[in-house]
């Protein structure tokens, strides 16, 4: 029976040249390697260099190890991952990985074209984004989780790791002879994902030993609602106009007006609302019944507000 990464590469039919996002972990090691071992000559690794830790500088020279052993270029990307103000350290740094791994990618000087990148994340990775979500009293599509496939600064984009558990890809690389580093951040007990990993996983796994399996399945369900919402969402835009006309907002259900609204904002403006500034632009929305009345809610990093008979958004 084949180990569960080579099942999982098995499915896993790439846009090459490839490129896959090289922490230095075990995750992305073990990724790195599979990936090489199927398509040499084809691949390049990124690694990003946060700078915010000691240990930052053995990451990197750990990965220039691996990628000349593999005989894989690697290109090293330094990038400042200080949060801003009201931002975590995890989202700055996840904002700053990907913006490197793009820049990376479309590098003209790149020794290879890369045509999409493939991402470490595990099974494990995946739960616990889900449980993040659901901590947080998210819709479907924050229940959706970690998409396995998508497209992004015109690049493809792969997650192929999402039904291998984390445990597993150590017991492979294990099997290969293959070390990999450790990031001490990972045991820090500050970070809400950490304490997930460490106290709620092997509860969940003495409970329900499939969980990763038919979490996995949830989010799945809630990716192909999200879909559909999308899909509906793109219909009823076309119906509003651009800019939305304030009339025909008025006359669809509140959950459908909530749905065109949120993916509006999104998809025009990059700025995603939340629960209670959805409700009060609702609000506003329903109020606005005489010419004279205004419509002004900061969301983001803007504003809605009227303009004659419709609603902008501006910064």
């Amino acid at each position: 029976m084949p180990h569960r990464l080579d099942a999982a590469l098995d499915r896993f039919h790439p846009v090459l040249p490839l490129a896959v996002g090289l922490s230095g972990g075990a995750d992305s090691t073990a990724l790195l390697l599979a990936c090489a071992q199927r398509w040499p000559g084809q691949l390049q690794a990124i690694h990003v260099h946060h700078g915010l830790q000691a240990a930052a500088d053995g990451f990197e020279q750990h990965c220039r190890q691996l990628c000349a052993q593999l005989q894989v270029p690697l290109q090293v990307q330094r990038v400042d991952a200080r949060p801003a103000p009201g931002q975590s350290p995890e989202d700055a740094a996840r904002q700053a990985r990907y913006q490197a791994f793009s820049a990376a990618a479309l590098d003209g000087k790149a020794r290879v074209a890369i045509k999409s990148i493939a991402l470490a994340h595990h099974a494990d990775d995946q739960v616990e984004t889900l449980l993040l979500a659901l901590s947080r009293g998210a819709g479907v599509a924050g229940l959706a989780a970690m998409p396995a496939q998508w497209q992004r600064a015109g690049l493809q984009w792969y997650r192929p790791l999402l039904e291998v558990p984390g445990q597993q890809l150590r017991d492979w690389l294990r099997a290969q002879g293959q070390g990999w580093v450790e990031d001490p951040s990972n045991q820090d007990a500050r970070y809400t994902r950490n304490r997930i990993r460490a106290q709620l996983l092997p509860v969940l796994a003495q409970c329900f030993p499939q969980f990763r399996t038919t979490f996995a399945r949830s989010s799945r369900h809630a990716a192909q609602a999200q879909e559909l919402l999308a899909e509906v969402a793109l219909q009823d835009l076309q119906q509003l106009g651009e800019p939305p006309r304030i009339a025909a907002l008025q006359a669809l259900s509140p959950a459908r007006q909530a749905n065109v609204l949120r993916h509006w904002l999104r998809s025009q403006h990059q700025t995603t609302p939340s629960q209670a500034q959805l409700a009060q632009l609702q609000t506003q929305l329903h109020a606005c019944r005489t010419r004279g009345h205004r419509i002004e809610l900061k969301i983001g990093r803007g504003q809605v507000r009227r303009m004659g008979d419709c609603i902008v958004f501006g910064v």
